[in-house]
């Protein structure tokens, strides 16, 4: 959705979330989904909740009889009381669902598009497959946590039309059952993670594309806030009430995967693996996708694992963003594959995946994986979790230019720091482990590159008055950047960024957000090689790079707002 904003191929939104007044709170809610039968007995006839519509229609829509709405209701009866009362109100409008005949359908689209009708009340029938440009407000009348629906609902108005300068959506929101989410849709609408997402409620959204706002009442913002806050704060017990709850009746404990149960439960990695441990009925354990699985089907659990299965078990996390195809299935056929190649120790994808589980290399890759290929526990959560990851991934990884098109590393794909310099062959082809170096810029001889680590949001806790560099995005091709504090434009190291192109050496710019993210250390996001492009001041020099492709829109909203 970002890049598509961005790219100018949708129209910006204006998304109101208004209270409604209605408390849910004892609604029936099973597997993500309200009873529909009592929120059709709650919602259709009542009038001060419809009022409340027409006034938010009237407050946020300039002219209201010009608008093209759209209005997702909870069921039929529903949608024929929204439309009665519009029209009562003078906004002449229609109740269609799958009931209505193909003709009055038609029909009623056709006197939405030419003016005739204001707006059109639906049961599920516009969330998908039907082209109609020319709707510029959406009313979101019932409670959904589905991100794929919500998406779909708010993609009806965001067509580009001749006379349409911006989507305007109106969702109505009440007080919720205590398992109701509403992180899903907003983490979908906006691409933030779970922490980011609470500090925007707060601050109002101040990063969102040209154009594009969220605004809260009041009411709404405490409802909202409220909710998302449980979530970040979900205990074990509840987790693994969760987990047993998700898994169908016909699916063996051996065969429930981490993806089986992310999709149908809609929750993210980061519930099952931002801990480094938990502890469950006394029990201190790793926080894993086992240990869930075991504490929620006792009956099915195997031998316990031993200390050293523990730690590794711990480290699983390190992987949970690796999101580029070359590199999962490499990691997959070394876990798997019946032996393992004879030039592993040089091999870079092993270099990554050894150093992934032990940052300081303290026995040689061979030894390292192989003792991994050992644990079928962990290989199986492994590769499952590497499977989910390649359902899920939204990157679009390029192979990098020049001499490092050979590398394991792609643009646009993230990385821990030791997969990251391990790709580039520390720890291989040069001496030291990735684990050693805590510096944001290493120099790696045997491939004449400079790898320069970037964190746009520092703190004061975590970085020191000398490396509270300001590094940022210029625009998505150009990136503000500064060296380390003792680098003059005279130094060797400054005359070789100065002139890389020259030498045939590389540089390559790797950024993440912040220090820390949803699950522990944030990885960062490989921007590809870049290109030397002007310099001022020393010690630091304030460097200006040109990127040899184009940062992603979400990450280059980010570096922006660093400025």
């Amino acid at each position: 959705l970002w890049d598509a904003l961005g790219a100018d191929l949708l129209v910006p939104f204006h998304y109101f979330g208004l209270a409604d007044d209605v408390d849910l709170r004892g609604i029936r809610f099973s597997r993500g989904r309200y009873d529909l039968a009592q929120l059709d007995k709650i919602y259709t006839g009542n009038d001060a909740r419809a009022a409340k519509v027409l006034t938010s229609v009237h407050n946020k829509i300039t002219d209201p009889i010009q608008m093209r709405a759209l209005g997702f209701c909870v069921s039929v009866d529903h949608a024929r009381y929204m439309a009665e009362a519009f029209n009562a109100a003078g906004l002449p409008a229609l109740a269609l669902s799958g009931e209505s005949h193909s003709d009055e359908r038609r029909e009623g689209l056709e006197k939405l598009r030419h003016g005739e009708l204001t707006c059109l009340f639906a049961v599920d029938l516009f969330n998908e497959g039907l082209d109609i440009p020319m709707v510029d407000t959406v009313l979101m009348l019932r409670p959904t946590q589905s991100a794929t629906i919500f998406l779909q609902q708010l993609g009806r108005g965001l067509r580009r039309s001749d006379d349409k300068a911006v989507l305007t959506v109106l969702d109505f929101v009440g007080l919720q059952n205590e398992q109701f989410r509403f992180d899903l849709k907003f983490r979908a609408l906006t691409g933030l993670s779970r922490n980011q997402l609470e500090r925007n409620v707060k601050s109002g959204f101040p990063f969102l594309p040209p154009g594009s706002q969220i605004v809260f009442d009041q009411v709404a913002q405490d409802i909202v806030l409220t909710n998302i806050r449980k979530q970040l704060k979900l205990t074990t017990k509840d987790l693994v009430v969760d987990v047993r709850q998700h898994k169908a009746p016909d699916v063996a404990v051996r065969d429930y995967s981490v993806g089986t149960y992310l999709r149908e439960a809609e929750r993210s990695l980061a519930d099952i693996y931002a801990s480094s441990a938990r502890t469950f009925q006394g029990e201190k354990r790793a926080a894993s996708w086992s240990s869930l699985v075991d504490w929620a089907f006792p009956a099915e659990r195997g031998a316990s694992d031993s200390e050293e299965d523990e730690a590794l078990m711990r480290r699983i996390s390190a992987l949970t963003h690796v999101d580029d195809p070359d590199r999962l299935r490499a990691y997959r056929e070394l876990l798997t594959a019946p032996s393992l190649p004879l030039e592993i120790e040089t091999n870079l994808y092993a270099a990554m995946l050894f150093f992934s589980f032990w940052p300081s290399g303290t026995q040689g890759i061979r030894a390292g994986l192989e003792d991994l290929r050992a644990r079928p526990q962990l290989i199986s959560e492994v590769v499952d979790l590497l499977t989910y990851r390649e359902q899920v991934t939204r990157s679009l990884p390029r192979a990098l230019d020049g001499t490092l098109a050979a590398t394991p590393l792609r643009s646009h794909a993230q990385f821990s720091r030791e997969e990251l310099l391990a790709g580039l062959g520390l720890g291989t082809l040069d001496t030291s482990t990735p684990g050693s170096i805590r510096e944001g810029v290493k120099w790696l001889p045997s491939l004449q590159t400079d790898a320069l680590l970037v964190t746009l949001k520092k703190s004061e806790a975590d970085y020191s008055p000398t490396t509270m560099y300001r590094d940022y995005a210029i625009n998505q091709h150009y990136f503000h950047w500064e060296s380390q504090s003792t680098t003059s434009p005279e130094s060797a190291t400054g005359r070789r960024y100065a002139t890389h192109a020259e030498r045939g050496s590389n540089v390559a710019l790797f950024v993440r957000r912040a220090k820390t993210g949803d699950i522990g250390t944030e990885p960062y996001t490989c921007l590809g090689t870049a290109q030397f492009e002007s310099a001022t001041g020393s010690r630091p020099m304030q460097i200006v790079w040109k990127l040899d492709r184009a940062m992603p829109i979400d990450l280059f909203l980010e570096a922006k707002a660093a400025a």
